[in-house]
């Protein structure tokens, strides 16, 4: 496996998910070959803004701060990085949206962190290396190693509250899991189980991952009677904040490593939406069926 930080270009740029699949060849997603960094440049488009906002240098920081603090336990990064990837790479959610800049960002400037973080050690039954899966690399937002990161961030905090993101990106099973829900979308709601989670992870409630699975199951079920965004209404985010947020990027100092830092102050959730979710999401938490995944087929959770 192989680092980039030497050879990273200085500024984001687009790359079309049509070009990368040429890329990831077996020897690549093993991490026994290299990446052919001037092809994947030359597929690559330049970003035309010169907002300090597309420099590299920021991430890779961030990136190998995380893989030195989190070396003996991987996924335990995802929780750190998460707010901060959030607010070094500060975007709307239709830039976001685009596959291309998380492309770039796991090919050419960062192929060594998605190695890092998703290849699982030692090798398959059959004796062949194990493999890094394609949409780690270039793949849907709750999928590829940093669009799934960024976007927890995003559908998870609270205004500039990073708080909730932390916990949400410190279980495994929600992130996979909620991220996926377009129920998500609705403030009170991603909050709400946030809340479940962690009042079930506090109480040390067992089998926690198979319960947040059920939370998630029972939350997405009911929401086609229940219409949260109805009975548990939300203000509009405040667009102009985060506006100036973002073009606040140029003279932003790098986000601290033993701090949360601070996200856009475009409007917190109504608590009282919040609050009447929480003792709806709790009865569901406790009420719902939870699957026993059992030992045979119950995966391994994000190592690949």
């Amino acid at each position: 496996m192989t680092r980039s930080e030497d050879n990273a270009p200085e500024r984001m740029a687009m790359l079309n998910s049509a070009a990368v699949s040429a890329f990831l060849t077996t020897g690549v997603r093993t991490g026994q070959e290299r990446l052919p960094r001037v092809a994947v440049l030359r597929a690559s488009t330049p970003v035309e803004d010169d907002s300090a906002r597309w420099d590299t240098a920021p991430i890779r920081e961030l990136l190998d701060e995380a893989m030195y603090r989190f070396d003996g336990s991987r996924a335990a990064a995802d929780a750190w990085l998460a707010p901060r990837l959030h607010a070094t790479l500060r975007m709307t959610r239709a830039e976001a949206a685009r596959p291309e800049p998380w492309n770039f960002l796991a090919l050419a400037v960062a192929p060594d962190y998605v190695l890092w973080r998703h290849l699982a050690k030692g090798e398959s039954a059959d004796g062949t290396a194990k493999s890094v899966s394609t949409v780690r690399f270039s793949g849907p937002h709750y999928s590829q190693a940093f669009a799934r990161l960024w976007w927890s961030a995003e559908m998870f905090r609270d205004g500039h509250d990073y708080r909730p993101v932390e916990i949400t990106c410190g279980n495994q099973d929600m992130i996979n899991t909620a991220l996926r829900l377009d129920v998500i979308d609705h403030k009170p709601t991603a909050l709400a189980m946030v809340g479940v989670l962690k009042g079930l992870a506090d109480s040390g409630a067992t089998r926690l991952g198979d319960r947040v699975n059920a939370l998630c199951t029972a939350v997405n079920s009911a929401a086609s009677t229940l219409m949260y965004d109805i009975i548990a209404p939300d203000e509009r985010p405040d667009h102009n904040a985060l506006t100036r947020w973002i073009e606040e990027a140029d003279s932003a100092p790098a986000v601290p490593w033993d701090r949360l830092p601070d996200g856009p102050d475009d409007g917190t959730t109504k608590r009282s939406s919040l609050e009447r979710l929480a003792m709806t999401f709790e009865r569901f938490s406790s009420e719902a069926p939870i699957r026993d995944r059992g030992a045979a087929g119950k995966r391994q959770v994000e190592l690949t």
